[in-house]
């Protein structure tokens, strides 16, 4: 049995743990407000941007003039993964979900006999996949100290992404995140960059309520596709790396909540022992007492 003064020990220690972890969670609830709010801005954008490229590129992509952008480099075999994950842990399990869809999509492109490369985005996700995929990768960049992401970091990622592009260095480039639902529901998501989803040949427009407009472009596709295919490149990075961040918040306000409760669970449980164990020391010096004054 414990002595009452390792209990008081362990309590204290409990209690101080409790306090760090009340703290975390009031932390993270407030960056979460703030980053649930720019992820649910960045997404009508980034959502209409790549329907808007859709539909450009669906005229442009059979003319030999394409940007790579658009149509990639005509062939499958090689694969980069850009994964995108915390730099810090205390989050439950949002790294760890992400790690594992990473390593799932490695497998099974490997499987069909695909090249894989990766470009990580986060400490956390570099730790998880170099275990097992150290040779895969191609860089890793992580904002650890950094107090806020902006749209030139993404603008960073998307022109290393398009330099390799340039110098032949993939064939396919696939976007991984946690997509943000709700403070305790983070999608692990894959979306493909390059090249761009196009709507398949034939396909049926789908329907939409009132008279539709019809737009003249100028200057050309092309020329228009050339400038914003960049750009949207970034934008797609931009709001992976806002909605990680959301979901990261979101999953660790949620672990901080769990470890506070289980934190005063387990002070209630030392604490109804340490009571139990100073009675019986009680009820054992009185026994001690009574039994010493009848000797005498």
């Amino acid at each position: 049995m414990p002595s009452l003064k390792s209990l008081r020990a362990r309590i204290t220690s409990v209690k101080s743990t409790r306090k760090i972890t009340q703290a975390m969670k009031m932390v993270a609830a407030a960056k979460l407000r703030r980053a649930q709010a720019q992820a649910e801005a960045a997404r009508p954008y980034a959502e209409r941007m790549e329907r808007m490229l859709a539909s450009l590129g669906a005229s442009v992509a059979g003319s030999p003039g394409a940007p790579r952008l658009l149509i990639g480099t005509g062939r499958d075999q090689v694969h980069l993964l850009v994964v995108v994950t915390g730099d810090r842990g205390l989050a439950g399990p949002f790294n760890t979900n992400v790690g594992r869809f990473a390593r799932t999509r490695i497998r099974e492109l490997e499987a069909a006999g695909k090249t894989v490369k990766l470009l990580l985005v986060g400490r956390k996700g570099a730790t998880y996949l170099k275990r097992e995929f150290a040779s895969r990768f191609v860089g890793e960049i992580s904002f650890q100290g950094q107090k806020r992401i902006g749209f030139e970091d993404a603008q960073k990622i998307a022109e290393r992404v398009t330099g390799m592009l340039e110098g032949g260095e993939f064939d396919v480039c696939t976007l991984v995140y946690n997509r943000f639902r709700s403070v305790i529901s983070q999608t692990p998501t894959a979306q493909q960059l390059i090249p761009a989803m196009l709507p398949e040949a034939g396909a049926a427009a789908p329907a939409a309520a009132g008279p539709q407009a019809l737009y003249e472009y100028e200057p050309g596709e092309e020329e228009i596709l050339a400038t914003l295919l960049p750009q949207n490149l970034a934008i797609q990075v931009y709001r992976a790396l806002l909605e990680n961040t959301a979901g990261f918040f979101g999953s660790q306000m949620t672990a901080m909540d769990n470890a506070t409760r289980n934190a005063g669970e387990m002070i209630n449980k030392l604490t109804l022992n340490y009571n139990r164990t100073r009675q019986a020391n009680i009820t054992k010096e009185l026994i001690e007492i009574i039994s010493g004054a009848e000797a005498v």
